[in-house]
């Protein structure tokens, strides 16, 4: 992705920005809980949206590349072990979403000043979600067979799913049943740990919401290099 960094990192902070300008300009009078401004409740959702979203493509597209232009059997034939292959896509896209999650809130920063609660939350948070929507993006891949295939997880699911998070809103604040629904998104979790940890205040306990995205760390990791031990769509 270091090769094509405009397209994979440059196009989806642009993106972020634009959300800010244009949620930002609508909503910016508007005061969140605790006293915190309206763009300073947004901007850690759409950095935690830009690392989820950015960490799932990155796999899942690099591993649909390899399979489609038949490249993938150089790397089937070393001698490299299915945990070695699915941890190195699987670090690689969580760099990637990093690197772009850090970039949006450098950009962010020239509208919004931050101060820090927890960088221990951040940090984890960041890590967490970035992990495990590159193992789905991998698990993702691995089912593919065409790049439609993919890009119908990420369009009907990944991308809902971000959305409806809590990326642009309070959960709180919805009325029932979708506050009740919105706790059974997993990436609810995620960002709000993520955005807990700016602003210093959870909707969820972060513990809790921790010790939830390691299960779910460990889950996609465990089926992704599984898959690839059994060679599930890679070697018939």
């Amino acid at each position: 992705f270091k090769k094509v960094m405009f397209q994979t990192i440059a196009a989806p902070v642009l993106s972020s920005i634009l959300y800010l300008v244009i949620f930002g300009a609508a909503l910016q009078g508007k005061i969140m809980s605790e006293g915190h401004s309206y763009l300073e409740f947004l901007v850690p959702g759409l950095v935690m949206m830009s690392i989820l979203q950015n960490a799932f493509a990155n796999s899942s597209s690099s591993f649909v590349q390899s399979k489609i232009s038949g490249t993938l059997v150089f790397l089937l034939v070393t001698p490299l072990s299915h945990i070695l292959i699915a941890g190195a896509y699987i670090l690689a896209a969580t760099l990637r979403g990093l690197i772009v999650g850090a970039c949006v809130w450098l950009c962010t920063a020239f509208w919004v000043s931050f101060s820090f609660d927890s960088l221990f939350w951040i940090a984890v948070f960041a890590v967490l979600g970035a992990f495990i929507m590159a193992s789905l993006g991998l698990v993702t891949a691995l089912w593919a067979d065409r790049y439609e295939q993919m890009g119908v997880i990420q369009t009907f699911f990944v991308m809902p799913m971000t959305f409806l998070s809590g990326v642009f809103y309070s959960c709180d604040t919805l009325p029932s049943p979708w506050r009740d629904l919105s706790v059974l998104n997993p990436l609810y979790y995620l960002i709000d740990g993520f955005r807990g940890g700016f602003l210093g205040n959870f909707e969820t306990n972060p513990w809790i919401s921790c010790i939830l995205g390691m299960l779910f760390c460990l889950a996609f990791f465990g089926l992704s290099a599984w898959l690839l031990k059994i060679g599930y769509k890679i070697k018939s």
